[in-house]
């Protein structure tokens, strides 16, 4: 077993390269960063497995928005669960809940069974559920092998204390991942207070547009979000968190 993981989200193909040269030990490859991420192009998959040998879990989304799943989106993710088991994906991120905010265990049985033998992490669905502690343990009678978690705060930093508590009552049953505000500071302090040792960061710098001609005033998304800003990861700050690691574990 590695002394720790460093995963990094990417949704595009020149961040999948930026993290893989920065160090990461496995991608989780996404759509759509700037809106928590959905799921991802089969082409996406595909170009990133030219050009970085590192572990690919994809993340299984299907909309923005609470994790309420109808059967229509519940099948759907299945389907796409298994495209990318046959693609090559390591592993599969999948999360639904129930309106009362327990885990959706019946759809949860159906995303595990079309995944086949890949492995499969829990996503921050779990930081919105109603108890962490009972999610943990439906987590792991589903087979479940990684929850992907904040500590349900809006940072892992802040949610530094349930991080602790959970990663104790794992017991190396399951991984507990910490992510949101993941960087090099984030990882020392936490190695430190949780124990954890598995980190997910997407490394997220903002480069400015290509475009030259500028159209101001027409949104084609949300009107917070500006058109002419590329998310992407940078392999220095990836860099910089596996240089963490590695000099603290």
């Amino acid at each position: 077993m590695s002394r720790y993981i460093l995963e990094c989200c990417v949704d595009s193909v020149t961040s999948a390269i930026h993290a893989a040269e920065g160090g990461a030990d496995r991608l989780e490859l996404c759509g759509n960063l700037v809106i928590g991420g959905t799921t991802p192009s089969p082409y996406l998959f595909k170009e990133v497995k030219k050009y970085v040998d590192i572990p690919i879990h994809v993340l299984i989304r299907p909309r923005f928005g609470d994790f309420c799943y109808d059967e229509h989106e519940v099948e759907i993710m299945c389907q796409e669960i298994r495209m990318f088991r046959e693609l090559g994906a390591s592993a599969v991120v999948i999360g639904a809940l129930r309106p009362d905010g327990t885990l959706n265990t019946d759809a949860l049985k159906r995303m595990i069974l079309a995944a086949g033998n890949r492995k499969i992490t829990l996503h921050r669905a779990f930081d919105v559920c109603a108890d962490p502690f009972l999610a943990m343990e439906e987590a792991v009678s589903l087979g479940i092998h990684t929850i992907l978690t904040s500590g349900q705060a809006a940072s892992c930093l802040a949610g530094q204390k349930l991080l602790k508590e959970l990663h104790e009552k794992a017991e190396n049953r399951i991984e507990i991942m910490a992510g949101a505000g993941v960087d090099a500071a984030a990882i020392r302090s936490l190695t430190a207070g949780t124990g954890i040792r598995s980190f997910h960061m997407s490394g997220k710098i903002t480069r400015d547009s290509a475009m030259e001609y500028r159209k101001e005033g027409v949104n084609m998304g949300l009107p917070s979000l500006s058109e002419y800003e590329i998310w992407e990861t940078s392999r220095e700050k990836v860099r910089e968190a596996k240089m963490a690691l590695e000099r603290v574990l």
